[in-house]
């Protein structure tokens, strides 16, 4: 067998396809762009899917992909088993090849065959392999045309095996394409432990779930359409669908009996042995934890790579559970300083040729992991110090149980897992309550599963009309006005031949000057009229790609499919948006120059008014680096440098050093924008000259996630009106405080002063006056049973009554001192009790009691408690029955 890396691997599947007529198409985002129903690309198919279903059409028939896939989240999960197994990722490549409705199983088993089998491709040897097909199931027949087909190639009919729909049958959905499959696989060896056999029952050979048959590649024959009641029938173009996973055909033609062990994954382990200082032993715990990180450094890299940032809710969740589980690894194998960065920086030098977005987003990516990990080690010892609290808690109140819900605390909270909590707990000789962490884990579970909308039957809609004409023909790059065809209307959601004066309508045309809605620009706005009708065009969208749609009211007349009509924009307003739009280019630019190269775009709207610009940054912007950033983009818009454009191949831009933004979905051809030093791909629209920005101001800056930060600015004659409307804020401030305009600042500070002063001299007063009253009320107390007990009702808030509780305590000696005030109608409850009495009577289960006559709660500490109500009528009754309480106690 011939040694090949995984690189050579992944060249040579993606090479035989393409010598037989398939396009190479790059691997779509882990983040899916036309299927919202799924948390992460999980197979090859995904970017596909709307090309098998026929709502799309493409310009090839074949294709073959190397697709980056996540499954750690939903309902493909397999987080917790990774780093235990041989086989186990959250990130994984899935190689394959696709007809749409061209070849099907004769060319599909052919390929599969020759690519496994040939020297000159992968070489396996054919006596370790078997093949798989439908045996029957449901009414359907059982595959003999894929039995024979192998059969054909020359495999053993021994080596064929029936397998039912579980193993060999496939679907889209509950309705959609489907059909049967067929499966390679390889022979690892009989010495290979089985757990069947282990307990007394034989192998089941390729339908056994141990590892001595390894599947390494699913053929999926798409050859019939199910429908709503459960029927199938005939697709007019069957397809082929197929996926073989890169980490596994890698162990097999390296022969290895562990993914861990093949290239993929050995230059990742040496990095972390380097930060470790120790030797990776598979066996061992500590190679357990070395794979963990291995594993979780690379979906880490490609996840945040493509746009995905650690948070607490959908993708970002699970982002964060992958990272900080890769975190506790390392904390396992000794690590005190954070590693994670530099790991993934190993991924990216192992990863980056394959997958280039991976090298220009490196600083990126490094910065996320280490910030994220920082983050964690703090919230890791906050963790270990709750424990502690809790575990002296049981031990004082003689308990051996740590509540479940404890435990799941730590591990949803601080990211500790079950058995890091366990076993600090058998350490103290305690357990912990694991039924109750199931029920808190199963109630956290649904917050990792992924709940996306399906998309809208209007959408549908917009995807046949796409089908049938093709593409809009964008003119508005060079003009904003033009004759063009109506091919389609759609009025009150369906499609119609005509529409009339008072209707809401959306209006296909073959070519347009409007920009359609995309990149974060808004649509344009104008008119459309026809020979017997006019339109106010209100918006412009793409609700598909390539589908430029036209929506507003039909004004007068009517307007009819076939109607030449006249098209024009919003000269002014375009203006406006495309300064904006060019802005933002520049912004992008002077941010990354003065604050780094980790910062990327994570969305913007660019609108007439106003841009909004969402990058990634970790920090408040500083006073001085807002003002440089200004600086800076004012200073490239006098330069009037001319814009420049250029359409490229994707692989050629890239080169180019365009940069490319979080989350986009590129064709195979991009248009590069130059506005000065700024180079972007953007399919909007720009000033002719930087100068024609006229001016930028930034109106505000603020987070808006957990590494996201927000910009929103202005040009031209809104940037003019925001500076005047802050000139004239700053000029009101200094007529009030009665100084010059650059005076404002001085004066604050001084009058803050003042205040700070004042309230100083407040506060000695109210320790005065509560000095004063506790001696007064101090002779009020009672004797109860030996303790003396205060119950009174003062003025003053909360901090007023701790003030004078203080005070109280220390002249009591030893005693309770209960005191309850009324604020706007509301009560208000205190309840102090001296150190030397908390093991009898403890504060806060007196003020919870006393709470609820005046219809509030409370709780604090054994010495110091405090509770509210609404009703301040019960407050007599309130103080009177902690006295009840104490003298209970203290009986």
């Amino acid at each position: 067998m011939t040694a090949l890396s995984a690189a050579q691997i992944r060249d040579a599947f993606l090479r035989f396809f393409e010598e037989r007529g398939h396009r190479r198409v790059p691997s779509s985002s882990l983040v899916p762009h036309n299927d919202p129903t799924l948390l992460f690309a999980n197979a090859g198919m995904n970017q596909f899917k709307d090309v098998f279903t026929g709502r799309e059409t493409r310009d090839y028939k074949r294709a073959t992909t190397a697709q980056k896939c996540v499954r750690a989240g939903g309902k493909h999960n397999d987080l917790e088993n990774v780093g235990f197994t041989a086989r186990h990722h959250t990130f994984f490549e899935m190689m394959g090849n696709f007809s749409f409705g061209d070849y099907f199983k004769q060319d599909a088993i052919a390929f599969a065959w020759e690519l496994v089998t040939s020297p000159r491709w992968l070489g396996i040897d054919r006596s370790r392999l078997a093949a798989t097909v439908f045996s029957g199931e449901g009414g359907i027949p059982w595959d003999e045309e894929a039995y024979g087909l192998w059969k054909a190639q020359g495999v053993p009919e021994a080596r064929i095996f029936k397998l039912g729909a579980k193993d060999n049958f496939w679907a889209m959905g509950e309705t959609g394409p489907c059909g049967p499959c067929s499966e390679l696989h390889y022979f690892q060896g009989d010495d290979i432990p089985c757990a069947e056999e282990k307990e007394g029952r034989k192998c089941q050979g390729v339908a056994c779930d141990c590892d001595r048959w390894l599947e390494i590649w699913n053929l999926v024959f798409m050859q019939f359409e199910r429908s709503a009641e459960g029927g199938l029938t005939p697709l007019p173009k069957p397809s082929i669908d197929t996926g073989a996973g890169l980490e596994r055909l890698a162990a097999v033609v390296q022969g290895k009996r562990s993914n861990y062990d093949t290239d993929l994954f050995q230059n990742i382990i040496r990095a972390i042995e380097r930060v470790a200082g120790k030797a990776y032993r598979a066996e061992t715990d500590d190679g357990v934890s070395m794979r963990v990180i291995a594993d979780h450094a690379r979906a880490t890299t490609f996840l945040v790579g493509d746009g995905v940032l650690p948070s607490n809710e959908g993708r970002g969740y699970v982002l964060r559970r992958i990272m900080r589980r890769a975190i506790r690894h390392g904390k396992r194998l000794g690590l005190e300083r954070p590693f994670l960065a530099e790991i993934c920086g190993a991924v990216i030098d192992e990863m980056g040729a394959a997958y280039p977005e991976t090298r220009e987003n490196r600083a990126f990516i490094e910065k996320v992991a280490l910030s994220e990990e920082e983050s964690f080690r703090r919230t890791l010892d906050k963790g270990l110090a709750i424990l502690e609290v809790e575990m002296a808690r049981l031990a004082e109140a003689k308990e051996r149980i740590i509540p479940g819900q404890v435990a799941f605390q730590l591990y949803d909270t601080f990211g500790f897992p079950m058995d890091l909590t366990r076993t600090i707990a058998a350490e103290r000789g305690l357990t912990v309550d694991e039924p109750g962490f199931d029920k808190h884990m199963a109630e956290q579970r649904a917050r990792s599963e992924w709940k996306g909308s399906g998309e809208e039957a209007v959408g549908d809609l917009h995807k046949r009309i796409a089908a049938e004409l093709g593409e809009t023909k964008f003119l508005g790059y060079d003009t904003t006005t033009a004759r063009a065809e109506v091919k389609a209307l759609v009025v009150n959601g369906a499609r119609a031949a005509q529409a009339v004066a008072g209707d809401r309508v959306e209006v296909v045309t073959d070519a347009t000057p409007f920009y359609g809605e995309s990149g974060g620009q808004v649509g344009d706005v104008g008119t459309l009229a026809g020979p017997g009708g006019r339109m106010a065009v209100t918006d412009a969208q793409r609700p598909v790609p390539g589908l430029i749609v036209h929506l507003g009211k039909l004004e007068e007349g009517r307007l009819a499919v076939g109607d030449l009509v006249e098209l024009t924009v919003d000269d002014a307003r375009r203006d406006l948006v495309r300064a904006n739009h060019s802005a933002t280019h520049l912004l992008h630019h002077a941010l990354r120059q003065r604050l780094g190269e980790h910062v990327k775009q994570a969305g913007s709207v660019v609108s007439p008014d106003y841009l909004r610009f969402d990058f990634s940054h970790f920090q408040p912007l500083e006073p001085d680096e807002l003002r440089d950033v200004e600086r800076t983009v004012n200073e490239l818009v006098r330069r009037n440098e001319a814009a420049d454009t250029a359409v490229l191949e994707l692989e050629k831009a890239r080169e180019t050093g365009a940069m490319m933004i979080f989350g986009e979905k590129y064709g195979d051809r991009v248009r590069v924008v130059r506005l000065g030093p700024s180079k972007e791909l953007c399919g909007g629209t720009h000033v002719r000259r930087t100068g024609d920005i006229a001016f930028f101001k930034i109106a505000s800056e603020e987070s808006i996630a957990a590494g996201v930060r927000r910009i929103v600015a202005c040009t031209g004659p809104r940037a003019v009106e925001l500076a005047q409307r802050t000139d004239e804020e700053l000029h009101h401030a200094a007529r009030l405080l009665k100084a010059g305009a650059f005076e404002v600042a001085q004066k604050i500070e001084q009058a803050q002063k003042r205040v700070r002063e004042l309230e100083q001299a407040l506060a000695d007063a109210r320790g005065q006056m509560a000095a004063a009253r506790s001696g007064d009320l101090a002779g009020q107390a009672r004797e109860v049973n030996g303790v003396k007990v205060l119950a009174a009702r003062v003025e003053g808030d909360g901090n007023a009554l701790r003030d004078l509780a203080d005070k109280l305590r220390d002249k009591l000696g030893q005693g309770v001192v209960a005191l309850g005030s009324e604020q706007d109608g509301k009560a208000v409850l205190l309840v102090a009790v001296t150190k030397g009495l908390t093991n009898r009577v403890k504060a806060g289960d007196l003020v919870r009691e006393a709470a609820k006559l005046v219809g509030g709660k409370g709780g604090g500490k054994p010495d110091l408690a405090q509770a509210g109500g609404p009703d301040a009528a019960g407050l007599d009754q309130a103080l009177a029955r902690v006295e009840e309480l104490v003298r209970a106690a203290v009986a």
